[in-house]
């Protein structure tokens, strides 16, 4: 059986979705917080079993008969290192035979914040002694997108990443390729660099969309503690602000971009274009 972490989040949905394309319903188990979320897999013959990040013993008994588990990081950042260290020894106390990580692109030399929680987490995995594949996703295209209504409103879209490229994808295409690694064999000991085949930086993002919605919007390039302020000032949480805008800073530095085309290789087609996610959003 195969079971897959955070079943029920943006990523875990997508990739059960794929799943089903290839494997038996009933040889996918969903590890999920609360299960009552979860009644939609269920009703697809499912197994929904409740295990949480936090909690090693639910894991281990969420696991058992389990031979690959797709880790998918937690959302919880800065609580991810111990969560995923409590999700690894429970698959070693369940018998499970290979796992395969979301990871960050570069994790090991990245000048993202975020890198340090998944460094963390893949060094785990190494001294587990368990079979693993890194699957270091690349930037979410939805990522950005999250402020294009914003921007069509007030006619800027802001950001800290300067002329950084980003070679993004949208969800659906990591989410393939974790379907793929995770159902397949021959993936042990491999680490993929994740990231869409075309980079683009926000300046492009931002023609684009000028471009697709007939309104003019402008890139306005800010220092990261601006951007950071910015964002506070509109609501969002310190510490989800402060990373973004660290992410931003990042990406400025070339954190986020790959050209080795590793994820079209693994789903077998292109990645998304960002056109083509624009005009999805619009």
């Amino acid at each position: 059986m195969i079971a897959i972490t955070g079943a029920t989040g943006q990523l875990g949905q997508l990739v059960i979705e794929h799943l089903l394309k290839t494997v038996p319903a009933d040889q996918l188990v969903a590890v999920v917080r609360h299960p009552a979320k979860a009644e939609a897999l269920s009703q697809q013959g499912i197994h929904v079993r409740q295990g949480d990040y936090t909690d090693q013993a639910t894991l281990t008994t969420a696991l058992q008969g389990v031979e690959k588990l797709l880790l998918i990081s937690s959302s919880e950042v800065g609580q991810r290192e111990a969560q995923h260290q409590n999700v690894i020894n429970a698959a070693k106390a369940a018998g499970v035979k290979f796992i395969a990580y979301t990871s960050l692109l570069h994790a090991d030399h990245s000048p993202l914040g975020l890198h340090v929680e998944h460094v963390a987490t893949e060094n785990a995995l190494a001294a587990s002694g368990i079979p693993y594949a890194l699957l270091r996703n690349g930037w979410y295209t939805e990522n950005y997108l999250a402020s294009v209504p914003p921007a069509l409103e007030h006619g800027v879209f802001i950001g800290a990443a300067g002329e950084g490229k980003i070679a993004a994808a949208p969800r659906a295409d990591y989410a393939a390729a974790a379907a793929h690694v995770i159902a397949s064999e021959g993936h042990s000991g491999k680490v993929y660099e994740l990231a869409g085949d075309n980079a683009w930086t926000l300046s492009d993002l931002v023609a684009e969309l000028s471009r697709q919605s007939g309104k003019t919007v402008s890139y306005q390039n800010l220092s990261e503690a601006d951007f950071a302020a910015a964002l506070k000032s509109v609501g969002l949480p310190a510490g989800l602000a402060d990373m973004l805008a660290d992410s931003d800073a990042g990406a400025a530095k070339g954190g986020l971009f790959d050209d080795s085309h590793t994820l079209s290789q693994l789903i077998g087609r292109p990645t998304t274009p960002l056109a083509e996610s624009i005009k999805a959003i619009l």
